[in-house]
């Protein structure tokens, strides 16, 4: 039997919280990532890989919208988050997403309790801001994926340079 359709896995936060919360009763170890994923690539893939292997379910938060212009500039995201958090729901491992538009995913941890904050390896566990919110929950703060080589900016970068900016 197959799972869930890719878009049936994205899910507003009360929604999310309600199948985590089963997941939890049931021994499921949850585990959350997040991030922007405007242009997906490999070094995201890997990193989800990554935080996947760190439990039993993942929960992926995409940077909503408005969230995404402050963070990462003018310009930015060039693709919606409906569409962004689609994609990043086909990913084999993810099991749900959830498009947040806050600055970090701080009330997403406090709603869902995962038993695991994933992030990339482009920080350190000291130098994750929700770390602080991870160990009021009882949860770990840990560091998923390969070396941080790719970049979705250094990607539009070459793309412009390649393809002029038109």
């Amino acid at each position: 039997m197959k799972g869930p359709r890719a878009t049936e896995r994205v899910v507003g936060e009360s929604r999310a919280a309600e199948v985590v919360a089963r997941w939890r009763e049931t021994g499921e170890r949850v585990v959350l990532a997040n991030g922007v994923f405007d242009l997906l690539h490999v070094g995201h893939a890997r990193y989800l890989a990554g935080a996947r292997a760190l439990g039993t379910r993942l929960v992926v938060g995409v940077n909503a919208d408005r969230c995404t212009a402050r963070l990462k500039g003018p310009g930015r995201p060039v693709m919606a988050a409906a569409d962004r958090a689609a994609l990043v729901a086909a990913l084999r491992g993810v099991d749900l997403v959830v498009v947040f538009d806050e600055p970090t995913v701080d009330a997403l941890l406090r709603d869902l309790r995962p038993a695991v904050h994933a992030k990339g390896t482009d920080y350190r566990r000291d130098t994750v801001p929700e770390r602080a919110t991870m160990t009021s929950l009882g949860g770990v703060t840990a560091i998923a994926g390969d070396p941080k080589t790719h970049a979705s900016r250094d990607m539009f970068a070459l793309v412009r340079e390649r393809f002029g900016s038109a």
